[in-house]
């Protein structure tokens, strides 16, 4: 017997159930999207929200755009300053942040907003979170090596210009806690206990924010510190 032809109107039913449907999962999702910022690409960057699948491309775009960079500063409620620009040539400051209310020391140094965002972020969603759970105490301050210097990288004569001489980057050095535990990268990083612990959760959690993570693991120049920087040249380095 011949095969009976499928009922137009039946067809038509059909395609319209399909695009319904369709319908009511796109309406879902934009819903579930504006509810969650953090995964919404299309959302304005809130250091406050928490890390999401749209997290690190915002950040990488403030790479590019200073202005914006410091509107979600703004928008964030990070207390910051806005530094005129100095300098000259591969040395030249021109984006000079520097950050009002963290906990670095000798001083807070002027970075680049993009490191200032960063360091935001890391601070609250991973070094906060780890000394707590890790080490049973707050964080007090965080110590540095410094952010700016004008120099090629590795202190050498000729090569790529660091990502200091523009204050793209920033070396740190040791955590001090609450309780009043100093933890030091190059006096804890090979030991076997919790400080050790802590320490490569920092390192780890700042992948998330960082376009450049180096650490002890990566060469004897890092033996004393953890260098962080938002050069997309290196994007990807965690080690």
């Amino acid at each position: 017997m011949p095969r009976a032809k499928p009922n137009p109107h039946f067809r038509a039913a059909r395609r319209a159930l399909v695009a319904l449907l369709l319908l009511t999962a796109a309406i879902g999702g934009w819903q579930w999207l504006q509810e969650h910022p953090q995964h919404n690409p299309w959302a304005p960057l809130d250091l406050r929200d928490p890390p999401g699948w749209a997290t690190a491309r915002k950040l990488a775009a403030l790479r590019e755009d200073v202005t914006e960079c410091r509107a979600v500063l703004e928008r964030s409620d990070i207390t910051f300053t806005a530094l005129p620009a100095t300098g000259e040539g591969s040395c030249a400051l021109t984006d000079r942040t520097r950050l009002g209310d963290y906990p670095l020391a000798p001083d807070t140094p002027a970075v680049t907003c993009p490191v200032a965002a960063a360091l935001t972020i890391w601070r609250r969603d991973s070094v906060e979170p780890a000394a707590r759970t890790i080490l049973g105490s707050n964080i007090a301050r965080i110590e540095h090596l410094g952010a700016f210097s004008c120099r090629r990288m590795y202190g050498g004569a000729d090569g790529p210009w660091s990502e200091h001489a523009t204050a793209n980057a920033i070396d740190i050095a040791a955590f001090v806690l609450e309780d009043g535990r100093r933890i030091s990268v190059l006096s804890d990083w090979n030991r076997t206990d919790d400080k050790a612990a802590f320490l490569r959760a920092v390192r780890d959690g700042a992948c998330g924010s960082f376009t450049t993570v180096l650490s002890p693991e990566y060469n004897a120049a890092h033996a004393d510190h953890f260098h962080f920087d938002q050069d997309d040249r290196w994007a990807g380095v965690c080690r």
